[in-house]
């Protein structure tokens, strides 16, 4: 209904938050939904695909004005962390926001340039590989330097030597499918903290993600 042109390569192009921000009318319309639909309970926005400090200024900003508008209650926002590029600045955007959430699956095919719908390099494109580890160590090192939480939502919060691993490394919340939800509850509640946290430092000195799963 946006009318899109075709492009090349879209998981690239204009999407998520570059094309609500090209459609400001849009974006805020969608805000001010939410916060209308959410008056009186305890909700959260999170903005996905942000890869500049500039992408999360413009967002805050017109969040703001939504909010003033509406007379509304402050509430807490929070960004994707699926780039790259935000994982370097997330010192800064650590600063702006309220909390992370790692998109470990979009991540992980940024991160190796990996396709991750690609029939031949979907198998190869694992958020366990140490690469990636290292972007989510990174990203809760910053959150937590501002006192700042951060949550993972992909496939390898689904898995529980993913979660051992997340866990591990400092990630509060695992949004993880349905049915895996008492699967992961019972592998943690098995292990200790302190035995997670070992566990995700072995995991970074790996040098592969076959090395990391025989962990």
């Amino acid at each position: 209904y946006l009318r899109q042109p075709r492009e090349e390569n879209p998981a690239l192009g204009w999407r998520s938050i570059r094309m609500a921000l090209d459609r400001p009318a849009l974006l805020r319309l969608q805000i001010r939904a939410m916060l209308l639909a959410g008056a009186g309970e305890d909700i959260r926005i999170m903005f996905p695909m942000i890869s500049t400090v500039e992408d999360v200024e413009q967002v805050l900003e017109i969040t703001e004005k939504v909010r003033a508008e509406l007379n509304a209650p402050k509430i807490e926002i929070g960004i994707m962390v699926e780039v790259p590029s935000a994982v370097l600045l997330a010192e800064h955007l650590a600063k702006l926001v309220d909390f992370f959430s790692i998109g470990t699956n979009d991540l992980t095919q940024y991160t190796l340039a990996m396709d991750r719908v690609h029939p031949q390099l979907a198998k190869q494109a694992d958020a366990l590989n140490p690469a990636v580890l290292r972007m989510v160590d990174l990203t809760v090192k910053a959150a937590t330097k501002e006192g700042k939480w951060v949550a993972v939502c992909g496939g390898a919060a689904s898995d529980t030597k993913g979660a051992s691993i997340l866990v591990g490394l400092g990630v509060k919340e695992l949004s993880v499918t349905v049915p895996t939800i008492p699967t992961i509850k019972a592998h943690l509640r098995k292990t200790s903290l302190t035995d997670l946290q070992a566990l995700s430092q072995q995991a970074l000195a790996c040098r592969t993600a076959a090395e990391v799963r025989a962990l």
